[in-house]
């Protein structure tokens, strides 16, 4: 009976941290082309995390001005090249060409406390003829107070 007195500290200790929030990752499976919203963000716009929707009925990304604080905001586009739809490839091309972009502009994540993250086609919508994958930047710490996009100047906007 003494063990679960300290294995039942440790659960709460965890379930509390966890409750608590803390710093979030969002991968290649967070979010898609498939939901509501997505195909309508921008180069540069600012976006909510998918949520849902009782009037969709399913989960929605909405714009938002980046002013107002968004979770997400796109900061490139890269083309796939034509071919059979291969999700492992797709995602390996959205991580590459993904990082590049994000070193262009904010050198690391651990300068800029950001981090980004790839948003895919998925095989409906690569049937459909899309091959853009979405480079998405975000703090893991919370909601972007503004746009996060350097300016020309070397200066975040």
């Amino acid at each position: 009976m003494p063990r679960l007195v300290p294995l039942a500290g440790v659960v709460l200790l965890a379930l509390t941290a966890a409750a608590c929030g803390g710093a979030t990752h969002k991968d290649d499976t967070f979010v898609d082309a498939g939901v509501t919203g997505l195909l309508d963000i921008e180069l540069t716009e600012c976006f909510t995390d998918p949520e849902y929707s009782d009037l969709a009925g399913e989960d929605v990304v909405r714009y938002v001005a980046c002013p107002e604080g968004a979770d997400n905001q796109s900061y490139l586009f890269v083309h796939a090249p034509d071919g059979p739809w291969d999700r492992d490839a797709v995602a390996e091309l959205g991580w590459d060409e993904c990082g590049k972009g994000f070193e262009q502009q904010w050198t690391s994540q651990d300068a800029s406390g950001l981090d980004y993250y790839p948003i895919l086609p998925t095989a409906e919508t690569w049937a459909d003829g899309d091959r853009a994958v979405m480079c998405a930047v975000y703090d893991p710490d919370g909601e972007l107070a503004d746009s996060v996009l350097p300016r020309a100047d070397g200066v975040s906007q």
